[in-house]
């Protein structure tokens, strides 16, 4: 039967090393030499199983994105952004497409609100047995103001938010278009960390199937509204196209 929810292990849990809000904390990702069950290494860029994996009745693993343990999306160069990129949907869909799991979910954390706990840049996949996330996922999810488009690609600003306030969507229909797609995420991760609040350090990338397109939301993140934790009542900016046309002027 399909799990309606996740188990986490605290067990587990309470043994993963903090460094994102504990600076002082060894990185267990900059010492390569003593990381364990690595998948496939492409340059600094390491696939490995997760050695906590805390969620119950799944495959668990990470995808080092750099050796630079300060290092992010928003600073790295466009040939690095295109290479990790290409790793993580190549390694995700493999994944996917082995048949093993009810779905595969990608995603990275970026800061101390994002809900992750090391700093060193980081991507997760992880195989669900007996999730299928999609039963949570709809097409409007993904609907918003377009910003710009490239061969293939379009980048949005979403007008139905799943959390609420602002979430950007890249969009992917011609797979010839990812190398532009990450350079989209390039310039969200960038606007997020430089010019969408100076208190806002944190944000989430989540990547989707829908059909043949390849999605992507990026998501800012500050403290969660209440109206969504107690209700699930998302809420959305009334300024959307204020946003557009700053970004706009940043960018494109």
């Amino acid at each position: 039967m399909t799990q309606t929810h996740l188990h986490f292990n605290m067990h587990i849990g309470r043994k993963k090393p903090e460094s994102v809000i504990n600076r002082e904390t060894a990185c267990p990702f900059c010492d390569t030499n003593s990381l364990t069950d690595v998948l496939e290494q492409r340059g600094p860029m390491i696939w490995l199983m997760n050695k906590f994996p805390v969620l119950q009745d799944t495959y668990q693993t990470v995808l080092i994105e750099s050796d630079e343990c300060e290092g992010d999306w928003s600073t790295y160069t466009k040939e690095h952004v295109h290479e990790l990129l290409a790793f993580g949907v190549e390694k995700w869909l493999e994944l996917e497409n082995s048949g093993a799991y009810q779905s595969v979910l990608f995603f990275k954390n970026h800061g101390p609100y994002s809900g992750g706990s090391i700093r060193h840049p980081h991507m997760q996949i992880v195989g669900l047995h007996e999730y299928d996330y999609h039963r949570q996922v709809k097409e409007s999810d993904f609907e918003g103001i377009l910003i710009d488009r490239g061969r293939g690609v379009e980048c949005t600003l979403s007008t139905h938010p799943r959390a609420g306030f602002f979430e950007y969507n890249v969009i992917l229909s011609d797979w010839e278009g990812l190398p532009r797609m990450a350079e989209y995420l390039q310039i969200l991760a960038h606007w997020i960390l430089n010019h969408v609040n100076r208190r806002c350090q944190s944000y989430n990338f989540f990547f989707y199937r829908m059909g043949e397109k390849l999605i992507a939301k990026v998501v800012p993140r500050f403290v969660t509204s209440p109206l969504y934790i107690g209700y699930s009542i998302p809420q959305v900016a009334n300024n959307l196209e204020e946003m557009v046309a700053e970004i706009k002027r940043h960018y494109f």
